[in-house]
Protein backbone atom coordinates (compact mmCIF):
# COMPACT_ATOMS: atom_id res chain seq x y z
CA UNK A 1 0.00 0.00 0.00
CA UNK A 2 2.64 2.12 0.65
CA UNK A 3 4.09 2.26 -3.00
CA UNK A 4 -0.13 3.09 -3.91
CA UNK A 5 0.30 6.32 -1.56
CA UNK A 6 3.47 7.27 -3.82
CA UNK A 7 1.59 6.94 -6.70
CA UNK A 8 -1.23 9.36 -4.76
CA UNK A 9 1.46 11.65 -4.56
CA UNK A 10 2.05 11.77 -7.43
CA UNK A 11 -1.26 12.33 -8.82
CA UNK A 12 -1.47 15.45 -6.14
CA UNK A 13 1.66 16.74 -7.68
CA UNK A 14 -0.12 16.87 -10.91
CA UNK A 15 -3.72 18.47 -9.83
CA UNK A 16 -5.40 15.25 -10.28
CA UNK A 17 -7.55 13.76 -7.24
CA UNK A 18 -4.83 12.03 -5.06
CA UNK A 19 -5.60 8.30 -5.65
CA UNK A 20 -2.62 5.81 -6.62
CA UNK A 21 -3.27 2.52 -7.18
CA UNK A 22 -0.51 -0.80 -7.36
CA UNK A 23 -1.35 -4.08 -9.07
CA UNK A 24 0.98 -7.43 -7.20
CA UNK A 25 1.56 -10.47 -8.75
CA UNK A 26 4.22 -13.19 -7.44
CA UNK A 27 5.79 -10.61 -5.13
CA UNK A 28 6.30 -8.39 -7.84
CA UNK A 29 4.89 -5.11 -8.71
CA UNK A 30 3.42 -5.57 -12.48
CA UNK A 31 1.40 -1.98 -12.48
CA UNK A 32 1.74 1.11 -10.69
CA UNK A 33 -0.60 4.22 -11.40
CA UNK A 34 -2.49 6.99 -10.61
CA UNK A 35 -6.05 9.06 -11.72
CA UNK A 36 -5.30 10.24 -14.45
CA UNK A 37 -9.12 11.95 -15.61
CA UNK A 38 -7.49 15.45 -15.63
CA UNK A 39 -4.10 15.09 -17.67
CA UNK A 40 -6.39 12.38 -20.39
CA UNK A 41 -9.22 14.20 -20.16
CA UNK A 42 -11.20 10.98 -19.24
CA UNK A 43 -13.69 10.81 -16.93
CA UNK A 44 -12.41 7.10 -16.75
CA UNK A 45 -9.22 6.94 -16.25
CA UNK A 46 -9.72 6.84 -12.64
CA UNK A 47 -6.41 4.66 -10.96
CA UNK A 48 -7.52 1.40 -10.72
CA UNK A 49 -8.85 1.36 -14.53
CA UNK A 50 -5.35 2.62 -15.05
CA UNK A 51 -3.71 -0.63 -13.28
CA UNK A 52 -6.31 -2.88 -14.60
CA UNK A 53 -4.81 -2.29 -17.82
CA UNK A 54 -1.43 -1.78 -17.27
CA UNK A 55 -1.45 -5.14 -15.47
CA UNK A 56 -3.59 -7.56 -18.37
CA UNK A 57 -1.24 -5.23 -20.49
CA UNK A 58 1.75 -6.95 -18.40
CA UNK A 59 0.37 -10.74 -18.29
CA UNK A 60 -0.96 -10.98 -21.74
CA UNK A 61 -4.42 -11.83 -20.59
CA UNK A 62 -7.42 -10.18 -19.22
CA UNK A 63 -7.62 -11.97 -16.16
CA UNK A 64 -5.66 -10.83 -12.94
CA UNK A 65 -7.20 -13.82 -10.49
CA UNK A 66 -3.66 -14.67 -9.16
CA UNK A 67 -3.20 -10.60 -8.59
CA UNK A 68 -3.80 -8.28 -5.73
CA UNK A 69 -4.81 -4.79 -6.24
CA UNK A 70 -3.73 -2.26 -3.89
CA UNK A 71 -5.66 1.23 -4.23
CA UNK A 72 -5.82 4.25 -1.42
CA UNK A 73 -9.34 5.02 -1.88
CA UNK A 74 -12.59 2.14 -2.36
CA UNK A 75 -12.98 1.65 -5.49
CA UNK A 76 -16.68 3.11 -7.03
CA UNK A 77 -19.44 1.31 -8.56
CA UNK A 78 -17.49 1.75 -12.18
CA UNK A 79 -14.22 0.56 -10.91
CA UNK A 80 -15.74 -2.18 -8.88
CA UNK A 81 -17.36 -3.56 -11.91
CA UNK A 82 -13.78 -3.29 -13.85
CA UNK A 83 -12.44 -5.43 -10.93
CA UNK A 84 -15.03 -7.98 -11.63
CA UNK A 85 -14.94 -8.29 -15.06
CA UNK A 86 -11.00 -8.94 -14.62
CA UNK A 87 -11.49 -11.09 -11.80
CA UNK A 88 -8.88 -9.69 -9.17
CA UNK A 89 -7.71 -12.22 -6.78
CA UNK A 90 -7.65 -9.58 -3.77
CA UNK A 91 -8.63 -5.87 -3.31
CA UNK A 92 -6.93 -4.02 -0.64
CA UNK A 93 -7.95 -0.72 -0.30
CA UNK A 94 -7.01 2.25 2.31
CA UNK A 95 -9.90 4.95 2.82
CA UNK A 96 -13.47 4.33 2.59
CA UNK A 97 -15.37 6.63 0.02
CA UNK A 98 -18.30 7.59 1.91
CA UNK A 99 -20.38 9.36 -0.80
CA UNK A 100 -19.20 6.83 -4.29
CA UNK A 101 -17.76 4.19 -2.71
CA UNK A 102 -18.97 0.43 -4.06
CA UNK A 103 -20.11 -0.62 -0.89
CA UNK A 104 -22.47 1.90 -0.60
CA UNK A 105 -24.70 0.11 -3.77
CA UNK A 106 -24.65 -2.94 -2.06
CA UNK A 107 -20.60 -4.46 -2.35
CA UNK A 108 -21.77 -7.28 -4.51
CA UNK A 109 -20.28 -5.85 -7.55
CA UNK A 110 -16.58 -7.75 -6.93
CA UNK A 111 -16.05 -11.16 -8.28
CA UNK A 112 -17.46 -13.85 -5.74
CA UNK A 113 -13.87 -14.98 -5.63
CA UNK A 114 -12.21 -11.77 -5.04
CA UNK A 115 -11.19 -11.53 -1.94
CA UNK A 116 -11.19 -7.69 0.12
CA UNK A 117 -9.27 -5.85 2.79
CA UNK A 118 -10.17 -2.53 3.88
CA UNK A 119 -8.49 0.19 5.31
CA UNK A 120 -5.30 -0.53 4.63
CA UNK A 121 -3.00 2.61 5.54
CA UNK A 122 -6.67 4.02 5.78
CA UNK A 123 -5.16 7.11 7.89
CA UNK A 124 -2.48 8.23 5.21
CA UNK A 125 -4.97 7.17 2.46
CA UNK A 126 -7.79 10.18 3.82
CA UNK A 127 -4.55 12.43 5.09
CA UNK A 128 -3.88 13.11 1.59
CA UNK A 129 -7.44 13.26 -0.13
CA UNK A 130 -8.34 15.92 3.19
CA UNK A 131 -5.18 17.69 2.31
CA UNK A 132 -6.57 17.88 -1.53
CA UNK A 133 -9.64 19.18 -1.20
CA UNK A 134 -9.19 21.56 1.42
CA UNK A 135 -6.48 23.57 -0.89
CA UNK A 136 -9.29 23.28 -3.64
CA UNK A 137 -12.14 24.33 -1.84
CA UNK A 138 -11.56 26.62 1.10
CA UNK A 139 -13.65 28.19 3.61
Amino acid sequence: MREALKEAEKAYEAGEVPVGAVVVSDHRIIARTHNLTERLNDVTAHAEMQAITAAADYLGGKYLSDCTLYVTLEPCSMCAGAIFWAQVGTLVYGADDEKRGFTLVGGNLLHPKTQVLRGVEAPASSAILKRFFQERRPG
